[in-house]
Order: structure tokens, then C-alpha cells, then sequence
């Protein structure tokens, strides 16, 4: 089973590095005659990534006239600058992200979100017998995490902490071998692992203390959307669709993927997949429908990041994200 790493969040100098190699990199691509559509996924062909197999499998993107061709990348892959820069037609990344692409100028906006409960954890082990996510962080012992926002959220929320904080590289075996050792995680990735490796883990969720950003979002540039709304409406249509067939049987999909990622077996991607599925079918989708979003959430998030210093100029929240079928047909 591959461990699935967070994606890193590139500084304001980086950005810049970044954005320049891909302008270069554009020149270049412009003139490039693609049929089909390019959907970049963040990520290994992993559950988190099924409604969007599922909708290619099942044929939803064909019956809304659009021929996608899924493309995976790799850990801290530059999904939004590709899209920004024109390397993909749409893509999949964090909520947070987002943000940042538009707090640097970048126009890219989200249409659609997998995971309305953020998936990342913070994973101990179940002897040590804490209660919540303050306990552990007051608590001796040892935090392997990266330096995220949401990692910034909460050591500022539970300001003075007594653990240590490491680096996180990937992987469980420190985990298995300390019993004060805790580590980041991602719900349906590492908690898995360890529990079938006996290591007794106990899952708290970032989410539950206040940072909640909405994850494995689709984005896409504004313009273009705005441009070619009805392509906008069917992807999304297609996705729904995708997400809603995955959620009631992922069996189908599983097994595509499975081929295509044989770091995990079937085992692990039926376990994952149950894992993953109350945090993408919550009470908000249930009334309003997949991959919805609100103009409350993303506002919270941009005052969140705002206030941890990880963004010197704050996007309006209604520019982060569109409604598809609110925009005049194009």
C-alpha cells in the first residue's frame, strides 16, 4: 500500500520559480492539438480518486459529450500551477491551495469537492488511551507532521504543547516501534496499514479541531470556465455521477485502479474506500448534492490561512470557487 503524503505548499519565492518554469514550459505546449480533456490528479490511483474512475468506467464523462483522459501525478505535485499554467485542462487538488494560487494573482477556481470532511489525521496509538488532538499535543512524546497550515492551526490553538515535532518522510515503521510516537496521517491510507501490521491506532481528525478545508477539490482556470460553461456544468454533472455510483458500490472502479496501482490490493482499496465514504457523504451533500461547496466554508478558511501568515493578500471567498449552474450557458 503507497503512503499518502500531504501536499506541500510552495512560499510566495517558490511560487515564483514555479510559475516562470511553467509560462516556459506553456510556450511551448500552446500550439499542442489534445482531444481530449486532461484531468490531473494529484495523487496514485487510490479510492480518494474513485468517482472520477468510476465516471471514466461507466461511461458518465462520454454521455455529457466529453472524452477525459485521466493523468495521475506524484506527492506535492504542482497541480494548480499545471492548470494555471495551462498543462491541464482541469485537475484535483486542496482547498487550501486554491487559496494560495489566487492569493499569488493565479485565476483558478474550484467547481467541485470530493472530501467535505478534511482526511487528514493525526494517528497514535490507542494504549496511550488520549482523548483528543490538545490531550496529545500536551502530552510528552514525539509528533512526526510537516509543516502545513493545518499542523500552524493547531499549535497555535493549543499554544504551549510539550511534544516534539519531527519531519514526516512517509512511511509506519517508527509508529510501529514507539509507543509515544505519533505521526500525521491520511484516513484511508495509514491507519489502514497499521492496523493490519497490529499497531493499534487511533485516528484524530484535524477537522474536528476547527481546520477543515475542503479536499480533493476540481479545479480549473476561471476564464476557461467562464468561456465554456457548458463544459463546465457536464464535467461536474459527470463527476457527480461518477462519485455517486463509487460511493454505492466501488467494487467496479476498485478493480480498474487496482491495475493501475499494485501498491495496494484489493483488500486495501475496499478498506479505504469504506473509510473514506463519511467524510464525502455528509449531511451538507445529502441536501445540496456532491461536491458542494458553500461561500461560509471557503471564507473560513481564507480568514484561517490569512491569520497563520501562510497568505500576505486574502482572496474574496466568492472568487475561489463557482457555482456551474449559476453561470449564463456559453
Amino acid at each position: 500500500m503507497s503512503i499518502r503524503l500531504h501536499r506541500i505548499h510552495f512560499p510566495a519565492v517558490a511560487f515564483a520559480v514555479i510559475a516562470s518554469a511553467i509560462a516556459l514550459i506553456s510556450i511551448g505546449c500552446k500550439h499542442e492539438d489534445r482531444k481530449a480533456i486532461v484531468l490531473t490528479l494529484d495523487w496514485k490511483p487510490e479510492p480518494e480518486f474513485g468517482g472520477f474512475y468510476q465516471a471514466q468506467l461507466a461511461g458518465a464523462f462520454k454521455s455529457q459529450g466529453l472524452e477525459v483522459e485521466l493523468r495521475t501525478a506524484g506527492a506535492g505535485a504542482p497541480t494548480w500551477q499545471l492548470v494555471a499554467g495551462g498543462q491541464a485542462d482541469f485537475a484535483t487538488t486542496a482547498a487550501d491551495q486554491v487559496v494560495i494560487a489566487r492569493s499569488h494573482g493565479a485565476d483558478v477556481v474550484a467547481l467541485f469537492a470530493v472530501y467535505q470532511t478534511f482526511p487528514q489525521g493525526i494517528m497514535a496509538h490507542k494504549s496511550r488511551g488520549l482523548n483528543s488532538i490538545e490531550e496529545l499535543l500536551k502530552s510528552p512524546g514525539t509528533l512526526a507532521a510537516e509543516d502545513d497550515p493545518w499542523l500552524r492551526f493547531l499549535l497555535k490553538k493549543y499554544e504551549p504543547v510539550k511534544v516534539t515535532i519531527t519531519g514526516y518522510s512517509g512511511g509506519i515503521a517508527t509508529f510501529l516501534a514507539k509507543a509515544d510516537f505519533s505521526q500525521q496521517c491520511f484516513v484511508a491510507s495509514e491507519p489502514l496499514l497499521a492496523q493490519r501490521q497490529g499497531g493499534g491506532p487511533q485516528v484524530f481528525l484535524i477537522a474536528d479541531a476547527g481546520y477543515n478545508p475542503y479536499t480533493t477539490v476540481l479545479i480549473a482556470r476561471g476564464d476557461t470556465i467562464r468561456a465554456n460553461s457548458r463544459q463546465a456544468r457536464a464535467i461536474v454533472a459527470a463527476c457527480r455521477e461518477g462519485w455517486r455510483q463509487y460511493l454505492d458500490d466501488p467494487a467496479a472502479a476498485n478493480a480498474s485502479m487496482e491495475k493501475l496501482n499494485t501498491e495496494m490490493d484489493a483488500q486495501t482499496f475496499q478498506q479505504a474506500a469504506a473509510a473514506q465514504k463519511p467524510l464525502i457523504q455528509t449531511n451538507e451533500t445529502r441536501q445540496a448534492g456532491l461536491g458542494t461547496m458553500s461561500l461560509k466554508r471557503w471564507g473560513t478558511l481564507i480568514a484561517q490561512l490569512a491569520d497563520l501568515k501562510v497568505i500576505d493578500q486574502q482572496p474574496a471567498a466568492e472568487q475561489c470557487f463557482i457555482d456551474v449552474e449559476k453561470l449564463a450557458e456559453k
